[in-house]
């Protein structure tokens, strides 16, 4: 009762609730607690103690009137009167410490101590408030027990502060997130994203070093790629069996490992460890996308560390933001590939359509030649030598006509070629292909699929490389980026039903006097241009029974029609 109606609790503890608006600092709000405990019981000197969770020893985190290098000082839990009060959880006054065998010297003025633990609601001792008089009997119960209710309040505030702290930095860690996730998806090359993961991860985990490994499940090694702030010393070798290395437990179970110290002498013959000799502690996080393992994402820290439930949520969500970019890079490449197989393949298309109509042009002169040379009727004697002239003049023009029908023959598209394609899916899947090329051109794409699926018997690759044709021509007409709209509809026509595809942009549109002409070869509206593509697009439409027309065009942008044949 006596420490209830005590005058001086009322102002101290005022003081020290107050610092919940005042900062947000955890250091400057236990500097300014010790302070007024100690001017408050009018104390000699004082300290306060955290409980460290990692090495389990109480360290002085603010003191006043010891020694400066009082912060370096730690104690075991039981040991000196403030280790006792934090492991029995109770306060204790000691009004000679020359006489209790608890006590450690710290400071030779001290004659009387009294402390008391901070406890949180869980009843977890988080440290101890101590406070020193240089009088024997410097302190009576009535000081204790102002002692512990200023630690009660201390320890309310703190724990105010701290959550708060904590919150921080959650806001910052999912911001960072945000960030490096978005970073990294733009990153295609893979040693950058690697390199990107690991420099990263270190910075927002705070931690010395960080690694990645790469699995190659076929062969059953981990490949050391990217390591970031560790010493400049010889790293492990490229290809190393999963069996001999410490993160193969990550691989097998799929969970994250932990190791406090990996320099005691049990981890000394691993191979797939960094030789920093500075590195101790290790977090190590499976890198999986959809179940596959991609290999192992491992931080390091200088010092022997605990990793807490945060470190470790935050460690998975960096692997898992890796495995996606990855993935993501790889998927890239598939399309870098796809896209240049296809340009390959228009080319060798072009090369075959143009020889087709450059036969196509050879053989009605040669039909004719043929036809005059059979009337002209020549019959010379047999000992006569343009007897054989004539034979060999005949068998040329027969073989000429052969080599023409082959062209020609080779350059039209087998039937057996030809199969049934959904419409939106044909479209969609080439809108696939020339997306990355759409963003770098600064274009947005829009696509309105048709209203009812729509089903047409095509040869798949030609009809994509119309499309590509188009598409590539409309981002060449918009060089500071614009809109494409494909619309697919359809028409009937006749008897027969159409699927049309409309593909319309923003360009700076085609040249008047060119619009009558665009289909014709040769004829191109740019200097790199060789005046095939709008050619050959028109007779792939025209095999396949359908066509190719200009809707308009201006300065407001093209439209062009494909037209197919509807599948009954």
């Amino acid at each position: 009762m006596e420490a209830a109606t005590d005058p001086r609790a009322d102002r101290a503890l005022y003081r020290i609730c107050s610092l919940t608006g005042k900062t947000d600092d955890p250091r400057e709000a236990l500097t300014t607690i010790l302070a007024v405990t100690i001017e408050t019981l009018a104390a000699f000197s004082g300290s306060i103690s955290l409980l460290n969770p990692d090495t389990g020893k109480l360290e002085i985190d603010v003191h006043q009137g010891l020694f400066n290098e009082a912060d370096e000082v730690s104690l075991r839990l039981g040991q000196g009167i403030t280790g006792w009060v934090a492991f029995h959880g109770r306060p204790q006054l000691v009004a000679n410490v020359a006489a209790d065998p608890r006590y450690v010297s710290i400071r030779k003025e001290v004659r009387s101590e009294m402390a008391a633990p901070m406890v949180e609601g869980g009843g977890q001792i988080l440290g101890v408030i101590n406070v020193d008089s240089d009088r024997l009997g410097g302190f009576d119960q009535a000081d204790l027990a102002l002692l512990i209710r200023i630690s009660e309040e201390a320890t309310a505030v703190m724990q105010r502060l701290w959550q708060l702290r904590h919150l921080s930095g959650k806001a910052r860690q999912l911001e960072s997130l945000i960030t490096i996730g978005q970073s990294l998806v733009s990153k295609l090359e893979q040693q950058e994203l690697f390199d990107t993961i690991t420099r990263d991860a270190r910075i927002i985990t705070n931690t010395r070093a960080c690694a990645f490994y790469l699995y190659n499940a076929p062969r059953d090694t981990l490949s050391l790629i990217s390591l970031t702030n560790a010493a400049a010393l010889p790293l492990p070798a490229p290809e190393l069996p999963v069996a001999s290395c410490l993160l193969s437990a990550a691989l097998h179970t799929r969970r994250q490992i932990e190791f406090a110290n990996i320099k005691s002498p049990e981890f000394l013959d691993l191979i797939d460890l960094p030789t920093d000799p500075a590195l101790r502690s290790l977090l190590a996080a499976p890198v999986l996308y959809e179940n596959e393992v991609i290999g192992v994402l491992a931080v390091f820290t200088d010092h022997v560390h605990r990793f807490n439930n945060d470190e470790k949520r935050l460690l998975a969500a960096l692997a898992s933001l890796g495995a996606v970019a990855l993935q993501n890079s790889r998927l890239y490449s598939r399309v870098f590939q796809s896209e240049e197989s296809l340009r390959k393949n228009e080319q060798l298309t072009t090369l075959g359509l143009l020889a087709a109509e450059i036969a196509h042009e050879i053989r009605n002169p040669l039909t004719v030649i043929k036809l005059l040379f059979g009337y002209l009727d020549l019959d010379f004697p047999v000992d006569d030598a343009r007897r054989t002239d004539v034979r060999v003049i005949s068998e040329k023009l027969d073989q000429l006509e052969a080599i023409v029908s082959r062209v020609l023959n080779f350059a039209k598209a087998p039937t057996s070629l030809h199969s049934r394609w959904g419409l939106a899916d044909m479209v969609g899947d080439t809108i696939v292909l020339i997306r990355l090329k759409l963003a770098q051109s600064k274009i947005h794409l829009r696509f309105e699929p048709p209203p009812r699926p729509l089903v047409v018997e095509v040869h798949k690759g030609q009809i994509q490389q119309v499309l590509l044709n188009l598409l590539i021509n409309a981002t060449q007409a918009m060089g500071d980026g614009g809109t494409i709209v494909i619309r697919c509809t359809q028409e009937k026509r006749g008897e027969s039903d159409f699927a049309l595809i409309d593909i319309a942009d923003t360009g700076r549109g085609i040249p008047e006097e060119l619009r009558a002409h665009i289909f014709d070869s040769f004829l191109s509206g740019r200097t790199d241009g060789t005046g095939l593509g709008l050619a050959i697009a028109k007779r792939i439409m025209l095999s396949h029974h359908g066509d190719i027309t200009l809707l308009d065009s201006g300065p407001g942008g093209t439209t062009l029609r494909l037209a197919l044949p509807l599948v009954s």
